[in-house]
């Protein structure tokens, strides 16, 4: 097993690994008490060789690593990777390129929606993984023999489903028909940090644009605040605090004092003091510059008929095809489709406006038909344009 604890041995590593046509990363981190989470451990692997890159190490410089991320001959596999990427990008203000991620590519490939590492290594690899490492603290020094194994494990196994799926997606023609994902998932507007967004995030039922205006503005001050102090959002204020001040808007410390949720010496301290501020820097607002509250996504009833057959067809077809939903469709866009058929929507393009958008147009358009076979016990659609 290769631990890699200083420089001149990652650069090595990274040389050898840069011959290679693709490399399986997997990170180890932790993020409990920090709001940017803690690099612990870097796992990586190809077909000839796998190592452990240790980024808590005193002698160790990882610019080598960063740069082979960024090396375009070499496709860079994950597993459910966002998390990875969010990590890298914060340290290196750049998104792994070319990217592939396991279990995107498992959504077309017939394994289900979301499908994890573990039963993947299980059902195309046949082997099981020991679990018992994987809740370790991995920020503490020295790792044990079954940490580094079960890390390893990460990438080892990842080598040989990443292989599996790209010659199965490449036999089914199914390579882009993840393409689209793929590129969501290295998108740099997913990782950039916007406080004035981090409302949205947070679960209300309110469509006041006083409300939401208000929330939008305390929302903002405790995400920079939880930057600047590198602490989790939620560590002093908690979201259902947040919209009891909201509902509420304190004048005083006093008052703030009486906010359910809120600990007392908080609102009486520093952090109250900023509070009273936010809110009262949001009652000088204009109302003009208020958010507008978002529009109610329910469907009328005779669209939501359309929407509920349409929905039906997605299923069967993604059954028939054996891969998930929504990789073809999302609900929101079948909803958006079902309300203005004329819309454009991702599912009337490319494989999916074959395998699914031509049948969901005829359907709108009354030209197909539904029926049971009580034989078969299946459900089938008829075209009625031919």
């Amino acid at each position: 097993m290769q631990l890699i604890d200083n420089t001149s041995s990652l650069k090595e590593l990274c040389s050898r690994l840069s011959q290679s046509s693709f490399i399986c990363i997997d990170l180890e981190f932790l993020r409990r008490q920090t709001y940017f989470a803690k690099l612990c451990l870097i796992q990586i692997a190809d077909l000839n060789e796998a190592a452990i890159i240790d980024p808590l190490a005193p002698d160790i410089d990882l610019t080598d690593f960063f740069n082979l991320l960024q090396n375009p001959d070499i496709v860079k596999v994950f597993h459910s990777g966002r998390q990875d990427i969010e990590i890298l990008y914060n340290l290196t203000s750049q998104i792994p390129s070319p990217y592939f991620d396991t279990q995107i590519a498992a959504m077309a490939a017939g394994f289900g929606e979301t499908v994890s590492y573990e039963f993947l290594v299980n059902h195309i690899l046949n082997k099981t993984i020991d679990k018992s490492s994987r809740l370790s603290d991995w920020s503490k020094r020295p790792l044990s023999q079954n940490q580094l194994i079960y890390a390893l494990s990460d990438v080892t196994h990842l080598v040989h489903i990443y292989t599996y799926l790209k010659d199965w997606l490449t036999a089914h023609n199914r390579t882009d028909w993840i393409s689209e994902e793929l590129s969501a998932i290295t998108d740099e507007k997913l990782y950039l940090i916007n406080p004035d967004e981090m409302w949205q995030k947070i679960r209300h039922r309110s469509h006041s644009a006083r409300f939401l205006t208000a929330l939008k503005e305390l929302a903002s001050w405790r995400e920079k605040r939880a930057i600047n102090k590198n602490v989790p959002r939620q560590s002093f204020i908690k979201d259902d605090t947040l919209l009891n001040i909201c509902a509420n808007l304190p004048s005083n410390k006093e008052e703030l004092c009486s906010i359910q949720g809120l600990n007392r010496d908080i609102a009486s301290g520093k952090i109250g003091d900023e509070i009273i501020c936010v809110i009262q820097n949001f009652k000088l607002l204009d109302k003009e510059s208020y958010v507008t509250p978002p529009k109610i996504k329910d469907l009328p009833s005779f669209e939501n008929s359309l929407f509920e057959l349409i929905k039906l067809a997605l299923k069967l077809t993604a059954q028939e095809h054996k891969i998930s939903p929504r990789l073809i469709a999302s609900e929101d866009d079948i909803k958006i489709f079902c309300h203005d058929t004329n819309k454009d929507a991702n599912f009337l393009h490319g494989w999916r406006y074959e395998i699914f958008g031509s049948l969901a147009q005829k359907i709108s358009l009354g030209q197909t038909t539904i029926t049971y076979d009580p034989v078969t016990h299946s459900i089938k659609f008829t075209d009625l344009s031919k």
